[in-house]
C-alpha cells in the first residue's frame, strides 16, 4: 500500500498541468475528444492511429461531460497507471517470490516515464499494463486467459500483439491451449476494437503511415546514437541505476533458463528487436519492458536492498518533473495574450504544439520530420499573400529544426527570417518565475 500511496501521490502532482489546453502531451488532443464522441453515442472513433481500447475505458467518464474533459481523462489514466504498479507486483511475485514483487513494483512506482505518462490520457501505460498481465498468466500457467489478454493488449496499441510469443513459450505443448488462447485474443481485440476490422483499409493506411514515420524518425531524434544505445538511454533515464541490476538479472535468468525466465526473456527479446528498426526513439516506446527489467532485477535476493536503494535516484528525478508541472504553462499566458490583442478576424499561422486557438482563422503549419516535404506555407511571402498577419512559434519545434538546420534547410531560414527580420509582438519564456514549458513568440508579418 505504501508503494501505491507513492505512485499516487507522484501521479496527482501536475495532473491539471496546462488546462484547460492541451498542452501536456500532443496525443492527447487526438484520443480525447474521439472518446467523447463515443461516449456520446459515436462508436465509432474514425481514426486508427491506434486501436479503440483507451478510448472505450474513456468514454463512460466523457459521456458525462458537455465536451472533451481533459482532467476526467487524466483521473482514468492514474487508475491505470497505479493498476501497472499492482501488475508489476504481481508479476514479481509469481515470478520470483515477494523481493521481485517489491523491487518491481517500486521501481514501476518512481520510473519516471511511467510516471510521466500516467498523468495523461495516452496508450502506452495501459498497453503496459495488459502486457504485464499477460505474463503474469503466462507464469502461471493460465494459458487462455493470457490469451484473451494479448487480444486487450494489441486493443491498447497494435505492439501488444507481440505478447503472443511469451504465451506461446509458455504453452510449449499444450497446441490445444494454445489455440484456444489464440482464438480468445482474436476475440478481445474484436470485441474492443472491432471498427478496426470493419474499415481494414483505413485503419491498414494509418497503421502503416505510422510505422513508416516511426522508422524514417521523428523532429528531434536526429542527432541520437543508434537504436540500441538510443533506447538504452531511455531506459537509463526511466528507471536510473537499477538497469545495470536489470542487466545482471537478465544474464542471471538467461544462464538458469527455468519456464519463468524463457516467458519474460522471450518477450523482452521480442520486444527489444522490434525497436531496433525504429529512428523516432521516443521514450516511451521502452516502457513496456520496464515492468519486465525491474522485475528481474529483484529476481536476485541478495540485490533486492542495493535495487531499493538505487531506486531513490528515479523517485528523485520523478519529483521534480512533478515539481515542474505545478508551474503555469507558457502556453497559458500566450493564449490570454491572443485572445486579448488579436482581433478575431485576423488570420494566423501556427506551428504544431503551440496554441489550438479554437474559432479562429489559423493556417497551421506542418511538423517537419526525415523524409518530409517541407511545407510550403512556411514562407513569408506565401503567409502574407493569403492574408495571414501573425505567426506563432513555441520551442518545442523551432529548436529542434534549429539543431538540425541542414535536414530542415528551408524551416530553418523561415525561423531566422522571423527572428532577425523583427522583435517578436509577445514573447513568453519558461526561465520566468512560476512558468514551464516551451518558449512562444507570436510575430506581426502584416498589417
Amino acid at each position: 500500500m505504501a508503494i501505491l500511496g507513492l505512485a499516487a501521490l507522484l501521479r496527482l502532482v501536475g495532473i491539471g498541468y496546462g488546462l484547460p489546453l492541451a498542452v501536456l502531451n500532443p496525443d492527447e488532443a487526438s484520443i480525447v475528444p474521439r472518446a467523447w464522441r463515443m461516449g456520446q453515442g459515436h462508436l465509432d472513433p474514425g481514426w486508427y492511429d491506434y486501436p479503440s481500447l483507451l478510448m472505450g475505458l474513456l468514454a463512460p467518464v466523457q459521456a458525462v461531460a458537455g465536451s472533451p474533459s481533459y482532467e476526467a481523462a487524466r483521473l482514468v489514466a492514474v487508475l491505470i497507471g497505479l493498476g501497472g504498479v499492482a501488475a508489476t507486483w504481481w508479476l514479481g511475485r509469481r515470478a520470483y517470490g515477494t523481493g521481485a514483487a517489491i523491487v518491481g513494483a517500486a521501481a514501476v512506482a518512481v520510473a519516471t516515464t511511467h510516471v510521466a505518462y500516467s498523468r495523461v490520457a495516452v496508450t502506452d501505460v495501459l498497453l503496459t499494463l495488459v502486457l504485464t498481465c499477460v505474463l503474469v498468466l503466462a507464469v502461471e500457467g493460465r494459458i487462455e486467459w493470457a490469451g484473451l489478454a494479448v487480444g486487450l493488449a494489441a486493443s491498447a496499441k497494435y505492439p501488444g500483439a507481440l505478447a503472443a510469443v511469451p504465451v506461446v513459450v509458455a504453452g510449449w505443448g499444450r497446441w490445444r491451449a494454445v489455440g484456444k488462447a489464440a482464438a480468445l485474443a482474436a476475440a478481445g481485440f474484436i470485441l474492443t476494437s472491432p471498427f478496426v476490422l470493419l474499415h481494414a483499409r483505413a485503419a491498414w493506411d494509418d497503421v502503416s503511415r505510422v510505422q513508416r514515420l516511426a522508422r524514417a524518425g521523428w523532429l528531434g531524434f536526429e542527432n541520437d546514437p543508434i537504436a540500441p544505445l538510443a533506447y538504452l538511454d531511455r531506459l537509463w533515464e526511466a528507471i536510473g541505476p537499477l538497469l545495470v541490476l536489470a542487466v545482471v538479472g537478465v544474464v542471471a535468468a538467461f544462464v538458469r533458463r527455468s519456464r519463468t525466465d524463457l516467458i519474460l526473456l522471450s518477450f523482452a527479446l521480442v520486444y527489444w528487436l522490434t525497436l531496433m528498426p525504429q529512428a523516432a526513439h521516443f521514450d516511451r516506446y521502452a516502457l513496456p519492458l520496464v515492468p519486465v527489467l525491474a522485475v528481474l532485477a529483484g529476481s536476485i535476493r541478495v540485490l533486492v536492498p542495493v535495487a531499493l536503494v538505487v531506486l531513490v535516484v528515479p523517485l528523485a528525478w520523478s519529483i521534480g518533473d512533478a515539481r515542474e508541472l505545478t508551474n503555469t504553462d507558457t502556453r497559458l499566458r500566450a493564449d490570454a495574450w491572443v485572445a486579448t490583442n488579436i482581433p478575431q478576424a485576423d488570420a494566423i499561422a501556427a506551428d504544431p504544439s503551440t496554441l489550438p486557438l479554437a474559432g479562429r482563422i489559423v493556417v497551421r503549419l506542418e511538423l517537419p520530420g526525415p523524409g518530409r516535404p517541407s511545407d510550403p506555407a512556411r514562407d513569408l511571402k506565401r503567409l502574407r499573400a493569403q492574408g495571414v498577419k501573425w505567426v506563432i512559434l513555441a520551442g518545442s519545434v523551432t529548436d529542434r529544426v534549429l539543431a538540425a538546420p541542414d535536414r530542415y534547410p528551408q524551416e530553418a531560414l523561415f525561423y531566422e527570417q522571423l527572428g532577425h527580420g523583427s522583435e517578436p509582438a509577445f514573447a513568453v519564456s519558461p526561465d520566468e518565475p512560476g512558468l514551464a514549458g516551451p518558449w512562444v513568440r507570436v510575430y506581426r508579418i502584416s498589417r
